[in-house]
């Protein structure tokens, strides 16, 4: 083999493991193959690992994955609120990144196509903070259509009102 056969083989072996690098975890890189492009609405639905898909080496990396000693995580609103955005912190339970179903473990990504940091909002408290917004604008940062997220409403209100024996003190129509 020549010299410049040889070095040609060693970049293109050193920019593989760059590559190998830069791309994200085993199971999250094939949901991201597999995205198809937006709906007629120019939305990509969410994917879902279930933990019975992945593999024992990806479960014993989970298992062997130590959280960073010099990462401080906020441990209140008011800490969390003067960190800067998007938030990093994507195991907080008000991340819109992704959601952990409590009895089956499986993970839902919201927004497969995006990275965290392409995301326009990443934590639910801070929509909340900024108050009242529309049906399509709540779809739009949960990545579902307007008809669920009114689904998804009826359904809360309803819940409510049977633990708090329907004094909810909402017009009438909203019930």
């Amino acid at each position: 083999m020549t010299g410049e056969a040889e070095g040609r083989a060693r970049q293109s072996a050193k920019s593989a493991e760059q590559i190998e690098d830069e791309l994200p975890q085993p199971e999250v890189a094939r949901i991201r193959r597999k995205v198809h492009s937006a709906g007629r609405d120019g939305r990509v639905r969410s994917k879902t690992i279930a933990p019975k898909r992945l593999t024992r080496e990806e479960k014993r990396l989970a298992e062997t994955m130590v959280y960073p000693v010099d990462v401080v995580r906020p441990e209140t609103r008011n800490e969390c609120m003067s960190m800067a955005r998007p938030c990093p912190f994507v195991s907080c339970s008000h991340h819109l990144y992704l959601d952990v179903n409590p009895e089956s473990g499986a993970i839902k990504l919201n927004f497969p196509h995006l990275e965290v940091w392409e995301m326009a909002e990443t934590c639910s408290l801070d929509v909340a903070d900024r108050g009242g917004i529309t049906l399509e604008e709540v779809g739009a940062i949960l990545n579902l259509t307007r008809e669920r997220i009114r689904q998804v409403e009826v359904r809360g209100l309803t819940k409510i009102k049977l633990h708090t024996g329907d004094e909810l003190g909402l017009p009438p129509d909203r019930g």
